[in-house]
């Protein structure tokens, strides 16, 4: 074991949770201890996208101990940088642990002198990211796993703007909660107060407001992947004028085990099953899908009579065609592994353009006059100024609106995406997701690309751009197409975006990607 029996003793002994401390010493007697050396390999890592982990006792997991140390670190760094009586506002998902990590949360902001407001109720991540701006908060914490498997949960920290945090504050945060002495020995007070279901509504009108004045007239299906996200976005839409939507009834309330889907991400195979079959059945005209804290929103449509999920490309590019058409000014903003589509809308229509690494934490730093940001894993910013983070039921909102004046004019979706193309070229993507059990092998992969990297893909000589150390992301250009490989940040993967531009058919888009995707995978070693 990496830790020895009197460390493991020592946490027992500290532990804040009974149920926790009973979880180690069943483990400790039964001399499990790969198990044990797993939990205690280490603490698990504040990072810029807060704590994410599985939900386990010990150091190296999500538990109640481990949150309040972070908890108690956080309110120490915020003691640096905020005056006394500052305001922290708290929210929490629906996901296991997350209302006990949340009061927790607010009781030791509460005791270190902080005025915390805990959210009414679980709720979605962009409304708490919203309420940090809206409140005049220093400070944000978002108890959520987002979209990872159920058998997780995280903590993530927004800074006044709204935005999530980022480097050095990460580090210096970490370093307040290696400062935190015993758990049991955190001050918690119960004068926190929660919030009054007004900040809901205030987020609701605000964000209903940014609708226009078109058609209302469209049959949306809504899945909430056993999320937060119904209650919000139902009260959004009919705010905004439209007709009810009809909700996935299996996915529609909260539910932490994610029963119907085999992983709740909608960019996951499978994950929007139930809601393309209600479309179908209802005669709906789009499908709108959030992830579990509703940060993110897919959408599906009717291809020539097939239903098929938009990739984060495409409905990324429509949005910013709404917002540009508008005369939305600002900067528009997009990451270094989102289709290049963007950039050329950007530059050709006369608006200012930004790439950023990977992450909202990243995109909403863009520029000071971000007007809407986006990356391709169906994250959209639509309007920055109400919530400085991806939000997934106001872009959901912007894409029913497209949709119902479209139809109205006898178009659609899938009808706009080939007006783009025939305008700035076909954009198309895809991307190749490799899972791990050991992220040793992710390594090992970028290390074998790195060492034994393709000259030419699609039988074009390729410019090879390395950002080690700034990040881990290896990017192959050429004049028609580009494939960029980095690891997920918040999963177990080897991710490879890729991207051809064609002039013709999304036939020609289509085949291309996929010639590209087989010589992509076969430089990894693995199969397309």
């Amino acid at each position: 074991m990496t830790a020895s029996r009197a460390e493991i003793e020592a946490w027992i002994a500290d532990e804040v949770d009974s149920g926790a401390a009973a979880e180690l010493r069943s483990l400790l007697d039964r001399g499990a201890d790969a198990e044990l050396a797993d939990r205690f390999s280490g603490p698990l890592t504040f990072g810029t996208a807060g704590l994410r982990g599985p939900l386990r006792a010990g150091p190296n997991g999500m538990n109640r101990t481990v949150v309040r140390r972070a908890a108690a670190g956080l309110a120490a760094w915020l003691g640096t940088a905020a005056p006394a009586g500052a305001r922290v506002v708290i929210g929490y998902d629906g996901r296991h642990g997350s209302i006990d990590f949340a009061r927790d949360s607010a009781a030791i902001f509460c005791a270190a002198g902080f005025d915390a407001c805990l959210m009414p109720r679980l709720l979605p991540t962009p409304l708490l990211a919203f309420a940090v701006r809206h409140l005049d908060a220093h400070l944000g914490v978002m108890v959520t796993a987002s979209h990872n498997p159920p058998q997780d949960n995280g903590y993530k920290v927004y800074v006044g703007d709204g935005a999530q945090i980022v480097p050095p504050t990460d580090a210096e945060i970490e370093q307040a909660i290696r400062g935190i002495g015993a758990a049991r020995d955190i001050p918690l007070a119960d004068g926190y107060r929660t919030l009054s279901d007004s900040i809901v509504e205030d987020y609701v009108t605000a964000v209903s407001a940014l609708a226009g004045a078109g058609s209302r007239e469209l049959r949306i299906v809504h899945t909430a992947m056993h999320g937060v996200g119904t209650e919000v976005i139902t009260k959004v839409f009919a705010a905004a004028g439209f007709a009810p939507l009809i909700c996935v009834p299996a996915q529609a309330a909260p539910d932490p085990e994610f029963p119907t889907v085999a992983f709740p991400n909608p960019e996951e195979p499978g994950a929007i099953d139930l809601a393309l079959a209600l479309a179908r059945e209802q005669g709906a005209d789009i499908v709108i899908a959030n992830d579990p804290d509703a940060d993110r929103c897919a959408v599906a449509a009717s291809f020539d009579g097939q239903w098929r999920m938009l990739r984060g490309d495409e409905v990324g590019a429509l949005l910013a065609d709404v917002l540009m058409r508008r005369g939305v000014r600002g900067t528009y903003a997009t990451t270094i592994v989102s289709s290049t589509l963007l950039r050329a809308m950007a530059e050709q229509r006369g608006f200012a353009y930004a790439e950023t690494l990977t992450g909202f934490k990243w995109i909403s730093r863009a520029a000071p006059d971000l007007a809407y940001g986006y990356e391709e894993a169906l994250g959209y910013a639509v309007a920055p100024n109400l919530v400085r983070d991806k939000d997934g039921i106001s872009a959901a909102l912007l894409v029913a609106e497209l949709a119902a004046d479209l139809a109205a004019n006898g178009s659609s979706l899938p009808a706009r995406l080939d007006e783009l193309a025939a305008e700035f070229g076909r954009h198309t993507t895809d991307q190749l997701s490799v899972r791990v059990d050991d992220p040793a092998d992710i390594a090992a992969m970028m290390t074998r690309l790195r060492d034994q990297p393709p000259t030419t893909l699609l039988g074009e000589p390729v410019t090879i751009t390395d950002r080690l150390p700034e990040a881990d992301v290896l990017t192959f250009t050429w004049p028609a197409g580009r494939a960029v490989v980095r690891p997920s940040g918040t999963e177990p993967k080897l991710k490879a975006y890729l991207e051809v531009v064609v002039e013709g058919s999304a036939e020609l888009g289509r085949d291309r990607v996929g010639r590209l995707r087989a010589e992509v995978a076969a430089a990894l070693g693995v199969r397309a």
